[in-house]
């Protein structure tokens, strides 16, 4: 009765799974149906499906009034019922939970039944790929799989495919995960059965190789899917067979020690032989899926194909290597190192990691190391950031097992200074771990003992490295910052300050080891606070959570309790070499100095002040100096009670020190003029950041400077820095206050007309080449720079109704003139000349850009009238480089932006380029001739490029205007100006909608009525030339379209054309590793729909503007027979 039982509930059973995929699919009554070419029937035969339809309803309508029964009496039972009567492909798609309960009722399902749990398997297989296709039980052995993949592809040609995989449905979301999932408890479950029968899983692999090999990407998705995760639950049983071969050999071994013969020892050697069997025939069915599945695979045109491929092979190298670890397997990992897609270049990389961790595996990699090596290497520098650090991290790797030698790794270290900083940090772990820490040369290990010598050995090792970079400190930031976070001894504070203060006798420092040693210790206090010691890429600050800043915060303590009582002998050292000096002076900008007066150790702070004060007035240069004043500064504000006092008392002893040696300074100046410019320096670089009170030298300052302007440039120059910045803090002084005395403000107004007295002097006559060949260009920009500071500081928009109105001031239009005209010098200037400035410390503040900025600036603030020097500034748009033609870009925006009147200053700085064309015309060098007009035409293509787009609409007033106008000037004295119009006129014209060319080219045409034109053909050339280009981009139908784009389709738009459901499942041919033609085309479908379904207003509008321009020259007769011609046809 039971097996009676047994049989009904599964004859009945795959009807009911049927009736309810009916129920789904009544929305699409196609997919249920076969085509007449097909052997196998998706359907039953009309009588037996009739039959069957009642057995079916009624066996349902008893279990439906059971099952609330049930599942109040029992919730177990009821979930048994459930899991049993749901279909395999509805667990796929639902919960995953249910897979392991599912997958084993039907394990014994087909274990009592075979063909119905079979063909229901592999219905769900073809379900998976999205295809609704059934096979007959009692045709299955009769049927030919390559009949079932051409149905298959018949359903998905025809749309009838659904991709579960790829969709975005949330009831999809673990269908990948579930789908491998069924299939990895499918073959545990059988692996005491039916794994082994020859059957089942022959079977399954036949439609899955089938499959993976077929034209619609979904069911190469699927199957490749499927097959890759059988080898993968293969190994699984595979395993544990071995490990059962193992035991039971094991176990032989001893029983024939105790005899030789038995029936102990016949079970045993029959079970091992058993064994092995199933070894042998579970690796047969790895090899079939591998050759079928995987060998072409690989390769698919679909890159997440490939890598599903390439990360499977990796996983089976690495669990099963008796079988996959060899080179018939492993050249695979080695040929997907060149793959075109990045995903597939890192997982390659990212198996072979996994490979070579394992000591064991590395024998065997030996040849394959020595085939691909080289290409491992070069993949440090992919293209692809992810896969670059993780082929470092492989190199990595090679090294630790000595795989690679050093000469190999060349090319890499250049990868320190390289952009990505993933890239770098990546570099710097192989470089810390192969050079300095060793790791696969040193065993021992790190007890507390070795810590010091450790750190100290570390470090000797990362000197050697930096004695490569010793020259470049920007090099040396590079390196540090990329191996800072792996090596712990450049935090090993104490450790550092020891060896520079030769507290070992072991270890002896040259003076470019301690210039570098003291680099690091520099780089690594900013590092440990949070500071970047290299420029990042994105500018971006970086914000630090609360745990952080603890971090932060202790490391700072660390650093501070360190130096605390270290800092002085270490300034007092190095106190004579300015680049030690400064490096150790910035020191204390990053330390908690708090913790002097907590820790009572007052007196190191004042000697730390006093000698940072000493270290001022020993050197002279500007990075000391300004190191030195920041630290004072520092200092003064954050040290807490007396030794804030003692800070700032210091500081105000340097101030009256500093101007007591100026004032002996410029009374022997004709002695001693160097001692004049040192300190001279060192007032600019205080006055930089504090009030410097020098009213009682102000005075002096003028009359060295009336008396000294031949002299040297570079004092000049740091006169009038020094004078300006007191101007600046006396201004700034009055603007805080809150009332102002008459006196204070006649002395501002005084000390300010002296300084443009003096700046307005050098306007006038400009500083030449002296006789020690220390040119004027840095006296020239610090004059235009200077002088534009002031005028910018009181401009009258500042102070225009306040009761300061009077420190308003504008230069008249002679002078700013003269000040333009110094700026252009500088900006002439060649870089080869600007390279060999004697006196590079200040370059950066002195060169073009900051004499452009500081001209533009008064563009943009209206300091200055712009229409004269915002136009001059523009003209130089594509004269000087980038870098200038950057700051002019950004001063156009902004005069857009207070929506100027840029029409009028685009129309003048085009003149004056023109002007400048027109003035080398009269010179001999032709190239220079055309190399001014091509400027001047490319000035024109760059402004007019800025009305593009919607911006061609919405300033079509600013653009006729400039074409007017601009016209106007050119027949003010024609012929000559006219190649103004080919140069300038012609790039804003061709911006204009055709209505506005049109009456363009009638104004142009009635200027030359009575003119013959051919008494100077060269010089009416330009004018010919702007009329025939605009009446032939007008005169034809692209001349009312976008330039550029092509021509559309009249008339009223085509109708859509319907995309057929599932185009973009093929690849397009017949192999699935050639490029998807049928994709390309649905994608130029789409362009040539999107071109014809064009609005029919464009069609009107041409039309339209066509006759609107024959009636117009009916009416006004041939004017001009070359322009009536050309007009006329194109109304034809």
């Amino acid at each position: 009765m039971e097996d009676a039982a047994v049989a009904s509930e599964t004859s009945t059973r795959r009807p009911k799974r049927t009736r309810a995929h009916t129920k789904t699919g009544d929305d699409h009554p196609t997919k249920r149906t076969g085509t007449g070419g097909e052997n196998q029937e998706r359907s039953s035969d009309p009588s037996d499906q009739n039959h069957n339809q009642v057995d079916r309803e009624g066996s349902f309508d008893d279990f439906e009034e059971v099952r609330p029964k049930s599942k109040r009496k029992n919730r177990t039972a009821e979930g048994a019922s459930g899991d049993a009567d749901i279909s395999l492909i509805e667990v796929v798609k639902g919960n995953g939970k249910r897979i392991p309960h599912v997958v084993k009722v039907w394990v014994e399902r087909y274990e009592k039944d075979p063909k119905p749990a079979l063909v229901e398997l592999l219905s769900m297989l073809f379900e998976a790929c999205g295809a609704q296709y059934h096979i007959k039980g009692e045709l299955l052995d009769e049927t030919d799989v390559d009949d079932v993949v051409v149905a298959l592809v018949n359903l998905a040609r025809m749309g009838q495919v659904e991709d579960y995989q790829s969709s975005k449905k949330k009831e999809f979301q673990n269908f990948k995960d579930n789908l491998v999932s069924f299939w990895d408890y499918l073959v545990v479950e059988c692996q005491n059965g039916p794994l082994f029968d020859q059957v089942l899983f022959d079977k399954c692999m036949d439609y899955v190789i089938a499959l993976s090999c077929t034209p619609p990407r979904v069911y190469r998705r699927v199957a490749s899917l499927v097959g890759l995760q059988l080898v993968t639950s293969f190994i699984t049983v595979a395993k544990a067979l071995a490990a059962q071969r193992e035991t039971t050999q094991r176990q032989l071994n001893a029983e024939k020690q105790k005899r030789t013969e038995g029936p102990r020892v016949d079970s045993l050697k029959k079970r091992l032989s058993m064994t092995h069997e199933k070894i042998t025939g579970i690796e047969e069915m790895m090899r079939k899926i591998f050759t079928g599945l995987f060998v072409h695979r690989y390769r698919d045109i679909d890159p997440n194909i490939r890598i599903s491929c390439i990360q499977s092979l990796g996983v089976w190298i690495t669990s099963y290597p008796s079988l996959f670890l060899q080179d018939l397997y492993l050249k695979y990992l080695g040929w997907t190192l060149n793959d075109k897609s990045a995903g597939v270049r890192k997982a390659s990389v990212l198996a072979l990691q996994n490979l070579y961790e394992l000591d064991d595996n590395v024998p065997s990699l030996g040849l394959f190391t020595e085939r691909f090596s080289k290409r491992m290497i070069d993949l440090a520098d992919d293209v692809d950031v992810s896969v670059a650090v993780c082929a470092i991290g492989l190199v990595k790797l090679l090294l630790r097992h000595q795989l690679l030698s050093d000469d190999d790794l060349g090319p890499l270290y250049d990868l320190l200074v390289e952009d990505p900083p993933e890239i770098r940090r990546a570099i710097g772990a192989l470089v810390y771990d192969h050079l300095i820490a060793q790791k696969h040369n040193s065993g021992q290990s790190n007890t507390k003992g070795e810590s010091n010598d450790s750190s100290e050995v570390h470090l000797g090792r990362m000197l050697q490295i930096l004695r490569e970079f010793s020259t470049d400190q920007i090099i040396s930031n590079y390196v540090i910052d990329d191996v800072w976070e792996y090596m712990k001894a450049m935090k090993d504070w104490k450790c550092i300050i020891s060896m520079l203060l030769d507290e070992n006798p072991l270890i002896e420092l040259t003076d470019v080891d301690a210039t570098n040693l003291i680099r690091l210790l520099n780089a690594s206090v900013k590092k440990a606070v949070g500071e970047r010691i290299v420029l990042a890429t994105d500018n971006r600050k970086h914000y630090y959570n609360k745990a952080q800043k603890e971090i932060l915060e202790n490391d700072r303590r660390d650093i501070t309790v360190a130096m605390m009582k270290n800092y002085p002998p270490l300034l007092r050292k190095f106190m004579a070499d300015k680049a030690k000096v400064t490096l150790l002076v910035e020191i204390i900008l990053h330390m908690k100095l708090e913790l002097y007066s907590l820790k009572r150790q007052e007196q190191y702070f004042k000697d730390v002040v006093q000698l940072i004060k000493d270290a001022f007035f020993k050197h002279g240069e500007k990075d000391a100096l300004r190191a030195c004043v920041k630290a004072i500064c520092y200092c003064c504000i954050e040290s807490r009670g007396e030794l804030q006092d003692f800070a700032q008392n210091k500081l105000k002893e340097l101030a009256d020190e500093l101007i007591a040696k100026l004032k002996t300074a410029m009374k022997e100046v004709d002695e001693d003029e160097y001692s004049l410019l040192v300190n001279l320096k060192r007032l600019y670089e205080l006055q930089l950041s504090i009030y410097v009170p020098i009213e009682s030298i102000f005075q002096d300052i003028v009359t060295t400077l009336g008396s000294f302007r031949t002299a040297n440039y570079e004092v000049v120059g740091f006169l009038l820095l020094n004078m300006y910045l007191h101007v600046a803090w006396c201004l700034q002084s009055i603007i805080n206050s809150d009332s102002v005395s008459e006196a204070s403000l006649s002395s501002m107004l005084s000390k300010r007309t002296t300084l443009l007295e003096q700046l307005e002097y050098f306007l006038h006559t400009p500083p030449g080449v002296q006789e020690d060949g220390n040119q004027g260009n840095q006296l020239a920009s610090k004059v235009c720079i200077i002088l534009a500071e002031v005028w910018f500081l009181f401009r009258k928009t500042n102070f225009s109704s306040t009761k300061l109105e009077r420190l308003g001031y504008c230069p008249d239009m002679s002078v700013l003139q003269k000040f333009w005209e110094l700026c252009k010098k500088q900006l002439n200037i060649s870089d080869e000349t600007e390279d060999e400035d004697v006196n590079r410390e200040y370059v950066e503040e002195t060169n073009r850009d900051a004499v452009m900025i500081a001209a533009a600036k008064l563009v943009a603030c209206d300091a200055v009238p712009k229409e004269y020097l915002g136009a001059e500034i523009i003209a130089c748009f594509v004269m000087h480089g980038t870098s200038v033609e950057e700051i002019v870009k950004h001063l156009i925006a902004v005069l857009r932006k207070k929506d100027y009147d840029v029409s009028s200053i685009f129309l003048e700085s085009l003149k004056k380029a023109y002007i400048r064309h027109v003035e080398l015309s009269n010179g001999d060098d032709e190239s220079l001739v055309n190399k001014s007009f091509q400027e001047c035409k490319e000035l024109a293509a760059r402004l007019s490029g800025i009305f593009m787009g919607a911006a061609r609409n919405k300033h079509r007033a600013d653009i006729l205007k400039i074409v007017k106008n601009g016209v106007q000037y050119s027949f003010l004295d024609a012929p000559k100006q006219l190649s103004f119009l080919e140069g300038a006129v012609l790039h804003f014209a061709a911006k204009l909608p055709a209505t506005d060319v049109i009456e363009i080219l009638k104004d142009v045409q009635k200027r030359t009525v009575n003119v013959n034109t051919d008494e100077d053909p060269s010089g009416w050339r330009p004018y010919h030339t702007f009329v025939d280009t605009l009446s032939d981009k007008y005169a034809k139908n692209e001349g009312f379209q976008e330039e550029g784009t092509s021509v559309r389709r009249r008339g009223r738009p085509a109708k859509q054309r319907n995309n057929i459901r599932g185009k973009k499942l093929f690849d397009g041919h017949s192999s699935s590793e050639e490029e998807d033609s049928l994709s390309a085309s649905d994608e130029d479908g789409e362009k040539q729909v999107e071109e014809d379904n064009a609005p029919l207003i464009h069609s009107l509008k041409s039309s339209k503007l066509r006759s609107f321009r024959v009636s117009r020259q009916q009416s006004e007769g041939t004017t001009n027979d070359l322009a009536a011609s050309r007009t006329s046809g194109a109304s034809n």
